[in-house]
C-alpha cells in the first residue's frame, strides 16, 4: 500500500517537533539533529521536517513512498505516462535512509518523489537539483530530461 509524503522546511526544529508531536497525537519515529519523522497509519503519511541551512521553508516536495518493488515500477510507469521530464535517480542515501527514487514535477512546478525506502542511513545524505526539475517547462521547453547534479545542492532538502 502506498503512502503519502510530505517534506518541510522549518526554522525551529524543536518548536516544529513539539508543534507536529501535538497535531499528530503521535511522537516522531526518526528524530536526528536537523531532522524529523513521522510514519502516521492514520491518515497514512510520511511526514517529514528539517531545518537545514539555505533550505527551503515551508513545503518542499510531495511524494508518494511505496512497499515494493512491484509497487515503484507501478509508480515509475505513471510518472513516464504523465509525458513530463523524469529524473532518475535511482539508488541513493537521503533523510537518514537509503532508498531508490525518481522525481518529477507537475505542470506548476511542484516537485514529487517516487521511492522505495531500502534501509537506514547514519547521515542525511543529498538530492540532485530540483530547481532545474522543477523549472523544466520554462527552461527546456519540457522536451529534455535533467541532468543529476553531481554534488548534492545546498537550496534543496531531501526525503
Amino acid at each position: 500500500m502506498k503512502r503519502f509524503h510530505l517534506h518541510v522546511g522549518v526554522t525551529d526544529l524543536d518548536a516544529s517537533i513539539a508543534f507536529y508531536t501535538n497535531l499528530f497525537g503521535a511522537e516522531p519515529a526518526v528524530t536526528k539533529a536537523d531532522y524529523a519523522k513521522w510514519m502516521l497509519e492514520d491518515p497514512r503519511i510520511n511526514f517529514a521536517i528539517s531545518m537545514r541551512e539555505g533550505a527551503t521553508k515551508g513545503i518542499e516536495h510531495v511524494g508518494l513512498q511505496v512497499e515494493d518493488q512491484s509497487e515503484l515500477a507501478e509508480v515509475y510507469a505513471r510518472l513516464k505516462a504523465a509525458d513530463r521530464p523524469v529524473l532518475e535517480e535511482g539508488a541513493t542515501t537521503c533523510c537518514y535512509a537509503k532508498s531508490e527514487k525518481s522525481w518529477i514535477a507537475d505542470p506548476d512546478g511542484v516537485v514529487w518523489e517516487a521511492f522505495l525506502t531500502t534501509g537506514g542511513s547514519t547521515t542525511y545524505g543529498g538530492s540532485p537539483d530540483l530547481e532545474q526539475l522543477a523549472n523544466a517547462d520554462a527552461a527546456t521547453g519540457a522536451c529534455c530530461v535533467p541532468q543529476a547534479a553531481t554534488a548534492p545542492a545546498a537550496t534543496t532538502g531531501c526525503c
